[in-house]
């Protein structure tokens, strides 16, 4: 319908904005009127906010994270245990424990779990770089707070067996994350809990 009301720029933005997580067409639509009518309030500062991004926006050579610096904000961040790594599958993961401010340790992004099916093996992932860190930086202890799916679980066996011969404690979150469940879509108490509770694997 919007093609034949709206001209080719407006009908570009709607379907940018129907590519993002949790936006069909219709939420797409609804959104782009929006900004356009919101147009010196939001799609001005929209547009330079992403065209900023996309120049400055990074990924940390040391932990996966996406910031404006490299190392990140978190990497640099002196209050935090140096010995505590935390490993999680992706950025949004790692947002989510920190949005829960459950503990003060590192990270490390793994960019996905293994998933053979889907042609995901263990060059894909930050794997490599997981284990040259735990080795050099002296990580007294591991935590896997991988998604309670089969990859997920299947990833972090994966990574306890290559982590077996050097001397450090490999944890994993508590069952209060619920199975087939994703962090990023839990609340801050149920996350702060799990982290909390965490358990040898």
């Amino acid at each position: 319908m919007a093609e034949r009301v709206a001209g080719p720029e407006i009908q570009r933005l709607i379907q940018l904005l129907a590519r993002l997580p949790g936006l069909g067409p219709r939420s797409a639509r609804r959104a782009a009127l929006h900004l356009i009518r919101k147009r010196e309030e939001l799609l001005g500062p929209l547009a330079d906010a992403m065209q900023v991004a996309r120049e400055r926006i990074v990924v940390c050579s040391a932990c996966g994270n996406v910031d404006t610096s490299d190392p990140c904000t978190v990497c640099r961040d002196p209050r935090r245990d140096p010995g505590l790594l935390v490993v999680v599958e992706t950025v949004a993961d790692l947002w989510a424990l920190e949005r829960a401010g459950a503990i003060r340790a590192r990270y490390h992004v793994l960019g996905g779990t293994l998933s053979p099916l889907d042609g995901v093996g263990p060059k894909e992932l930050n794997i490599e770089s997981l284990v040259a860190r735990v080795a050099e930086d002296k990580i007294g202890e591991v935590i896997l707070a991988v998604n309670a799916t089969v990859d997920g679980q299947t990833t972090a066996h994966y990574i306890t067996d290559l982590l077996a011969h050097l001397d450090v404690k490999i944890t994993r979150l508590a069952h209060g994350v619920p199975v087939g469940g994703e962090l990023d879509y839990l609340d801050d108490g149920t996350l702060a809990a799990a982290i909390r509770s965490r358990t040898t694997f």
